[in-house]
């Protein structure tokens, strides 16, 4: 049975009886202001951040508890009341039997409409609901339609409970912030605008309102109002069948003003009779106002049904421009989902990781990583605000190497940390390059290298190990000079001094500390003597790179020699005896912290390319060297990498006495690094097929299942196994482990790991999940933790740089395809939509003897018709100055035939 039905090529889809499936909800928001989430039952809730919930805050446990939820009632003369939206006493009673509703929803980027048809009660609902693009408002058109032979009376009373408050206060004097609550009605709505932000600390006063409006689809406003919970429910009553509805209960007049209480936007429209057939259309509206904005002045827009038709036109417009990346290989239902796949990386810029059911964590905004990972989408999407992106988180970046780690709301603003020593996580200073690498071979663009920014300064020193006790808040958050000055340093000045102070920072077995954690925030125990080989061939790989790109800046004859703090030059010695010991690397590092405790020099010195490139080449073969020759784990003819060790400073994996442990984290950055050669590649996927792959799952396990809660690496091993970072499929590291393997050219073994990962989504019956990629599978292949994850951001750029092998080398488009067969439609074409260069490409790949990525070589390159020349047998290069002479207005066709 196929569950998920597509609409179109934009992701639009329908799904029937949706409230059948546990934990299904639908993001809705605008570029600002509102964040919702709402479920086929109009369940779930909006916000503008952690400290202004319109509706209460839920959990993913709330979806199936909670009943206060939106809501539409029809009182209907002479029959009884039905919600429109299925959450009734009666509904929930009938659900499962012959006489539950026949209901659907359509969803598409931001937008859902629910369908539901009542057979006793003789009347059809259509919902619709969504968020402007501005954020301002939360709409709901609502109509009923009279299917009966005969006419109807109905009275409708719409409802959206109003919280009105901080997520804090869940918990945490409840009762006592809705005595704060001051509720007045007005002629279309709720209005309730508490006195004060309840806080102990200090309390606040508010200048925000919380506001639910109706009105009728010709704009009429409504008859009366239920503004507090206990006149709406009644008592002993519940939003289940509550007392407005179960009794003919007048409601109160605009202008009514009561203080004090729980609060709830409840609207009662006038009667009216409907003839057979006939439809009545509602709006009801609702958002939060901030200080002098009224909220007249935003639901004035939303009050009639052609305003709202129009508004929902722009939100669908505005969405589909934005994913602006599009596939075509003959599957249109995998199309679509990586279509939703694409929208991901979006949604992760509004919500960071938090404000969805599942992601009840954090207080909204993103991580560290998140900043870098989120931008590798942008830069094929929308490139053009990515350079100053780039630039401004760099000023994150401390001089020690580490970063802030507490992020602001507005671009580039990084907060101090006035309380603990933070927590340092090992893998930060490695992601910056990998979004600044790609920026540069999207745009070309080298000179953001020399762009120059300051350090972030606050109490932390010495990577995360001390205070500064001299800082305090009147030394701003800006890195200063003994001379009072804020120093600035260039771009590649903030990314030599990540990596090489990650270098010297080594444990006792020579591979890099772990000390918070490093990608698996999981692996958060072993402080003290814990070591991350994973991340040390990770580090590996970006200095091999950036030595590359240093290279490729003298031979563009831009510069040769840079300029940099002048306490850095210790961390440019080159001496194989001081690699080989762990003491004097720390003691090292130790230097240089101790220099750069408080201010520094302001002094600067000047380093030749060539030996800096040579400097960081010979410290990233060490590196390999060490890895190989110390990490690798044997099992019989094949083996992996040890990635790890615990706080009592023993190797994590190993493969000894029938007992296995393997992680997916260790050889994904082995392969990626090039650490791994090609016959321990060919091992590591032998044993990862072995030891993690679980088709039922959903691809590659993040681990085996070492049968111990090993406290000395991570709380991890406290989860259950198969649960999140305890051996799940970990959408993100099953990617990346894809992205790997094709950009060390084993594109079959690539291929499965992202097509077994896309089919357990696809797989409604298990996945029970809408379209696109969650973060985690269960044991039982459910997909958990929709929506916000980073392995949206890898999938796409795998699917876009690797399978179909379109990619920028410092801005030229380089295409060098690796689809397999089955990729192609029938006609062996398979094409890509995307922008490059400020133009918008269809790239079309033709292979009509549908031949595996090592069989074909480039026959012909077309664009728009005309044949260009090329000069390589396995790759096609188009150099940027002839796709700037391509019109901006048009979309231009790339066909590109394999032979």
């Amino acid at each position: 049975m196929k569950y998920i039905k597509f609409q179109d090529k934009n992701g639009s889809f329908s799904i029937e009886n949706p409230e059948n499936y546990s934990g299904l909800y639908i993001p809705l928001a605008g570029e600002n202001g509102l964040k919702s989430a709402i479920t086929p039952s109009l369940g779930g809730d909006s916000k503008l951040d952690q400290n202004h919930f319109l509706l209460e805050p839920v959990s993913i446990e709330n979806l199936h508890n909670n009943r206060n939820t939106r809501n539409f009632w029809c009182k209907i003369k002479g029959k009884g009341y039905w919600s429109a939206c299925g959450v009734s006493a009666e509904q929930e009673f009938q659900k499962y039997t012959d006489k539950q509703d026949k209901s659907s929803l359509e969803a598409g980027f931001m937008w859902q409409k629910l369908h539901r048809t009542s057979e006793k009660y003789g009347l059809q609902s259509e919902i619709l609901s969504f968020v402007t693009v501005k954020g301002d408002a939360e709409v709901h058109l609502v109509k009923i339609t009279n299917i009966e032979e005969e006419e109807q009376e109905i009275t409708p009373v719409a409802v959206i409970p109003v919280y009105g408050r901080s997520a804090d206060n869940l918990r945490d004097h409840r009762h006592v912030t809705s005595l704060l609550h001051r509720i007045r009605t007005t002629e279309y709505g709720v209005e309730v605008k508490p006195v004060l932000s309840f806080d102990e600390r200090g309390h606040q006063k508010n200048n925000t309102t919380y506001f639910v409006y109706g009105s009728e689809g010709e704009g009429t406003e409504p008859e009366s109002f239920y503004p507090d919970v206990e006149m709406f429910i009644g008592e002993g009553g519940s939003f289940l069948i509550p007392e407005v509805v179960r009794e003919e209960k007048k409601g109160v007049p605009a202008g009514t003003e009561i203080e004090g209480k729980e609060a709830v936007g409840g609207i009662r429209f006038a009667s009216r009779v409907l003839r057979p057939h006939e439809t009545a259309v509602y709006v009801v509206t609702a958002g939060i106002s901030e200080k002098n904005q009224l909220p007249e002045e935003t639901a004035r827009f939303y009050r009639t049904e052609k305003q709202v038709a129009r508004e929902f036109e722009h939100v669908k417009k505005h969405w589909t421009e934005k994913v602006n990346v599009s596939f075509e290989t003959g599957d249109e239902d995998r199309d679509n989902y990586l279509k939703w796949i694409c929208f991901q990386p979006i949604l992760r810029r509004i919500y960071g990781c938090s404000f969805l059911p599942y992601h009840d964590y954090g207080k909204g905004g993103r991580g560290w990583r998140d900043l870098w990972q989120d931008c590798l989408a942008l830069l094929i999407m929308d490139p053009s605000v990515v350079r100053q992106m780039i630039v401004d988180n760099y000023g994150g970046v401390r001089i020690d190497g580490t970063n802030a780690t507490i992020i602001g709301n507005r671009q580039g603003e990084f907060i101090a940390d006035r309380n603990n020593i933070a927590r340092v996580w090992m893998d930060h200073a490695f992601w910056p390059f990998v979004t600044t690498q790609l920026y540069m071979d999207q745009t070309g663009d080298m000179n953001v290298l020399f762009e120059k920014i300051p350090y972030f300064k606050d109490l932390q020193t010495k990577r995360g190990t001390a205070h500064d006790e001299k800082w305090s808040s009147a030394y701003g958050e800006n890195q200063k000079t003994e001379s009072g000055e804020i120093y600035y340093g260039t771009v590649l000045e903030h990314i030599l001094l990540e990596n090489l102070c990650a270098f010297y920072d080594v444990g006792e077995h020579n591979e890099m500390k772990l000390h918070g954690a490093d990608w698996n925030d999981a692996m958060d125990m072993a402080w003290e003597n814990g070591e991350s080989v994973a991340f040390t061939c990770a580090y590996a790989g970006n200095m091999k790179n950036i030595a590359e790109y240093l290279r490729k800046l003298q031979e563009k004859e831009m510069f040769d020699r840079i300029e940099v703090a002048e306490e850095m030059e210790i961390l440019f010695t080159g001496d194989r005896e001081l690699y080989e010991s762990p003491e004097k690397k720390q003691q090292l590092l130790r230097q240089y912290t101790e220099k750069c405790a408080h201010d520094i020099s302001g002094n600067t010195i000047v380093i030749r390319l060539d030996q800096l490139s040579r400097n960081l080449d010979e410290k990233a073969d060490w590196m390999m060297e060490n890895i190989r020759r110390r990490e690798w784990v044997k099992d019989g003819e094949n083996g992996w990498f040890n990635g790890y060790y615990d706080d009592h400073k023993r190797p994590v994996e190993r493969a000894e006495n029938s007992q296995v442990r393997m992680m997916l984290t260790s050889q994904v950055f082995a392969i990626m690094s090039k650490t791994a050669q090609k016959d321990q590649i060919e091992s590591i996927c032998k044993s990862a097929d072995k030891y993690l792959f679980d088709r039922q799952a959903g691809g590659y396990r993040l681990n085996t299942n070492f049968h111990e809660e090993k406290f000395d690496l991570g709380r991890m091993f406290g989860f259950a196994y198969g649960e999140k970072e305890n051996g799940a499929v970990f959408s993100h590291m099953a990617v990346m482990y894809g992205n790997a393997l094709y950009k060390n050219g084993y594109a079959k073994e690539g291929h499965k790991v992202l097509e077994t990962l896309l089919d357990a989504a696809m797989d409604f019956e298990n996945s029970r999940m809408y379209p696109g990629i969650p973060e985690y599978f269960d044991n039982q292949g459910r997909g958990l933790y929709a929506y916000l994850t980073g392995a949206a951001s890898w999938y796409m750029l795998t699917m876009i740089t690797e399978v179909f092998g379109v990619r920028g080398d410092l801005g030229d488009l380089v295409i060098a395809p690796a689809l397999m067969p089955k990729q192609y439609n029938e006609n062996g074409q398979a094409s890509l939509t995307m922008e490059f260069a400020g133009r918008k490409l269809e790239i079309c790949i033709c292979n009509p003897e549908k031949k595996l990525p090592s069989e074909y070589k480039i026959k012909t390159v077309w664009c728009d018709e005309k044949e260009m020349k090329n000069k390589q047998s396995t790759c096609v290069r188009i150099e940027r100055e002839l796709l700037e002479k391509l019109s901006v207005k048009e979309t231009h066709r790339i066909k590109v035939e394999l032979m």
